[in-house]
C-alpha cells in the first residue's frame, strides 16, 4: 500500500500539471503514454513494437491520436483523409503477413490493429476533452477515481457475491454499485463549484452511465490479463502495474461523454 501512495503521489504530480497547462506538452505527453499503453497491450501476445508489424500498428495509433485541430492540416499534406490513411496502414499489415511468409499471422495484425483502436480512440477523446475545457477532465478523474474508491470500500465493508469471478475474483456486486453511488454524490458536489451541467436528471443518468462504463472498461482489462496470464499490463507504475491498468476505465469513459454529446 505504501509503495501504491507513493506512486500515485509522484504521478499526480507529473501528470496533472500537464493536463492544467494543456497545448503541446499535454498533446506529447498523451501520444508518450498511448505508445507505451500500446506496447504493452502487444507484449501481452508476445508481440513487439519493435518490429515492421509493430511500427504498423504504432502508426496506426498515430493517426487516430491526431487532434482535430491538426487533423485537416495533415490530410492536405497528404491528400489523405484521415480514415484513408488508417485503411492504407491495414493494407500493409495484411501485406506484411504474406512477406513474412505468415511468421505474422492474420491473428496477429487484428489483434495489433484492434489495440491500436483501443487505446488511440480512448487517448483521442482524453486530447479532445482537454481541448474542449479542463472542467470535463476533472469530471471524468472524478468520476473514474470515485467508482474506484467507492467500489473498493464498500465492497471491502458489504461485499458478500461476487460481480465476476471468472474475470476478477475480487470484485463485488456491492462493490460494483457502491463505486455508481460514489461518483454520483461526488459529481453533483464537483457540479455545484464547476458547473457542466443544467439538468441534474441527466447529470445523474450520465454519471450512472458513466460509472458503470468505466467498470467496464476495468473489467475488460482484467478480461485480458486473464486470458494472456499476466498479472499487470506494465511495470512501469510501481504498485499499480502498467499504463493500462491506470487508463482503463478513462478509455471508455471519456468516448462514452463525447457519444451522448455531452462533451463537444
Amino acid at each position: 500500500m505504501k509503495q501504491r501512495i507513493i506512486t500515485a503521489i509522484v504521478a499526480l504530480a507529473l501528470f496533472v500539471p500537464l493536463i492544467v497547462m494543456g497545448g503541446l506538452p499535454f498533446i506529447i505527453a498523451i501520444f508518450a503514454i498511448a505508445t507505451i499503453g500500446l506496447y504493452e497491450l502487444l507484449r501481452m501476445r508476445n508481440m513487439s513494437i519493435f518490429t515492421v508489424g509493430g511500427f504498423l500498428s504504432w502508426c496506426m495509433l498515430v493517426v487516430i491520436l491526431l487532434p482535430s485541430q491538426w487533423t485537416q492540416q495533415v490530410e492536405s499534406s497528404l491528400r489523405l483523409e484521415k480514415l484513408e490513411l488508417l485503411y492504407v496502414l491495414i493494407l500493409l499489415l495484411l501485406i506484411y503477413t504474406v512477406v513474412v511468409k505468415n511468421r505474422s499471422t492474420f491473428e496477429d495484425i487484428a489483434f495489433s490493429a484492434m489495440c491500436a483502436l483501443y487505446v488511440g480512440i480512448g487517448f483521442y477523446y482524453l486530447i479532445e476533452t482537454r481541448l474542449f475545457g479542463l472542467e470535463y477532465i476533472g469530471y471524468a478523474l472524478l468520476i473514474i477515481w470515485s467508482t474506484d474508491s467507492g467500489a473498493y470500500f464498500v465492497g471491502r465493508k458489504l461485499g458478500k457475491r461476487k460481480l465476476w469471478p471468472e474475470i476478477s475474483p475480487n470484485k463485488t456486486i456491492e462493490g460494483f454499485v457502491g463505486g455508481i453511488v460514489c461518483a454520483v454524490v461526488l459529481s453533483l458536489v464537483y457540479n455545484m463549484f464547476y458547473p457542466i451541467a443544467n439538468s441534474y436528471m441527466m447529470f445523474i443518468i450520465i454519471t450512472v452511465v458513466a460509472s458503470i462504463v468505466g467498470q467496464m472498461g476495468d473489467l475488460v482489462e482484467s478480461a485480458l490479463k486473464r486470458y494472456y496470464n499476466v498479472k499487470d499490463s506494465g511495470t512501469l507504475l510501481p504498485g499499480h502495474g502498467g499504463i493500462m491498468d491506470r487508463f482503463d476505465s478513462l478509455l471508455f469513459v471519456l468516448p462514452l461523454l463525447h457519444f451522448v454529446q455531452f462533451v463537444g
